[in-house]
């Protein structure tokens, strides 16, 4: 984004501002050239989220795949807790990979916001979604802006209980996520306890919204609240959006499931 030029240059005082058919001053330096870039500040990209305490994450039915059960690429609405649209999020998988490997998939979720900007990227790579195998369990890459980690959330294994770990971009611990023994949205809402490394504060939480009977029994069209306090970094409430999206991916999605 250009900028207006208006510092003096060193030893001059009072420079007047550019006059009319009078092209402005030059900076010292060029910009950008073609073919070069350079990243936005990850806060300005973000900024938004600083202001919130609530995301809402509603995802769109497909018609599609109501009337024929063929998978498409998810498609979801980013809100507000007054449910202003602030981000638009969509699934970047090809679909012989949607069809073949169902809810283990790998795939790219962009996240972009109003103006039609990419402002986040999910990646999540092939792996095992077995609890028998933990030596290779599901995590999801967090970039922002696109190309530059922000973050993870991995997979923990345990034997009863949804675990995971939320990492910073240098891949240390943050917060853990603990989710309930059994994951069923039966007619009432599923929620996953965002702690502190020790377990002993609850920071926020990412809950599986009951959205009725209708919904839930004809269609994997999820409704996700994320809760987190309004002073926490931006960089990590960016983060807990990623594991929304991995939540849902494991526990709630019906492709390649026995549901």
């Amino acid at each position: 984004m250009n900028e207006k030029d208006d510092k003096r240059l060193p030893g001059h005082t009072g420079y007047p501002g550019p006059q009319v058919g009078y092209p402005a001053p030059q900076a010292d330096y060029p910009g950008p050239q073609a073919g070069y870039s350079i990243p936005p500040p990850v806060y300005n990209q973000l900024e938004y989220l600083s202001q919130i305490d609530q995301i809402l994450v509603h995802q769109q039915i497909e018609l599609l795949e109501v009337i024929t059960g063929f998978e498409t690429n998810n498609k979801y609405e980013i809100k507000n807790s007054f449910g202003q649209k602030i981000y638009f999020a969509v699934e970047d998988t090809d679909c012989c990979t949607w069809n073949c490997c169902g809810a283990s998939r790998p795939f790219t979720i962009r996240i972009i916001d109003n103006m039609g900007q990419e402002v986040i990227t999910l990646e999540i790579p092939l792996r095992c979604d077995s609890c028998c195998c933990p030596c290779c369990l599901q995590k999801i890459e967090v970039h922002a802006p696109p190309g530059v980690p922000l973050g993870y959330v991995t997979q923990t294994w345990h034997p009863c209980l949804p675990r995971f770990t939320i990492q910073n971009e240098r891949r240390e611990d943050v917060l853990k996520i603990i989710g309930p023994c059994v994951v069923c949205s039966s007619c009432a809402d599923v929620d996953f306890e965002i702690k502190s490394l020790d377990e002993e504060t609850i920071v926020g939480k990412i809950s599986k919204q009951w959205t009725g009977f209708v919904r839930e029994a004809f269609t994997d069209a999820d409704y996700f609240g994320i809760q987190f306090p309004l002073d926490l970094d931006v960089k990590m409430k960016a983060v807990m959006l990623g594991a929304c999206f991995l939540i849902d991916f494991l526990f709630f999605e019906r492709s390649g499931n026995t549901e």
